[in-house]
């Protein structure tokens, strides 16, 4: 039985933080997972940010209820959940992820959690395992599923290489030169086709 692990950011649904930078006018914020392999370093540099300027939980849910899924995911997900079980395995947190969800018509995600202190201000982060994508994927072959995964960053490498077929989609230029032996892609048509291709070989 196949089971399809896809990346939220970036393939999905905009990058989270992206649009929490430009909203909030603090451009350092764009940095991203694309740009900083460490997540834990990532996030308490953004944390530190964060606290710098006074800004909290609400802040960026307010952001977040303005985003949308890129054109075409929805479509895409649809499409791909008629031939494959999904889950999507994202370093995001479930305090950002519900609205998002529930615009892409509550798929199964597995992500992380915040702590948020009485006043709003995120003071932590949990981490579910140590790389999580790749533990969950590992996982789920234990279990007898045929994993296929595809992502945009350094985070989704891993469990990108580590199952049947994996993919890039949407990524830098850095990271499809320093890893050419993973097709990369563009379009939800050309990931759609090549995830079919996997589950024929």
């Amino acid at each position: 039985m196949f089971l399809t692990c896809l990346d939220l950011e970036g393939v999905l649904v905009p990058e989270i933080w992206i649009a929490f930078a430009k909203a909030s006018g603090i451009p350092k914020l764009t940095r991203t997972t694309r740009d900083e392999p460490d997540y834990n370093k990532l996030m308490n540099w953004r944390l530190g940010i964060l606290k710098e300027h006074g800004l909290g939980l609400k802040e960026i849910q307010e952001t977040i209820a303005g985003i949308d899924p890129i054109p075409g995911a929805k479509e895409f997900l649809d499409d791909l959940r008629k031939i494959t079980q999904v889950i999507i395995l994202s370093d995001t947190f479930e305090q950002f992820a519900k609205p998002l969800m529930e615009k892409l018509g509550w798929p199964t995600i597995f992500c992380n959690s915040l702590e948020v202190a009485d006043n709003g201000e995120i003071t932590g982060f949990k981490i579910r395992v140590e790389n999580p994508k790749y533990a969950a994927v590992k996982a789920f072959q234990s279990i007898g599923f045929e994993t296929i995964a595809s992502g945009d960053s350094f985070n989704d490498l891993a469990m990108i290489e580590a199952g049947r077929a994996g993919f890039l989609f949407k990524t830098t230029e850095e990271i499809k030169g320093s890893h050419p032996g993973i097709p990369a892609y563009d379009t939800y048509e050309e990931l759609l086709s090549a995830i079919k291709g996997a589950m024929r070989l």
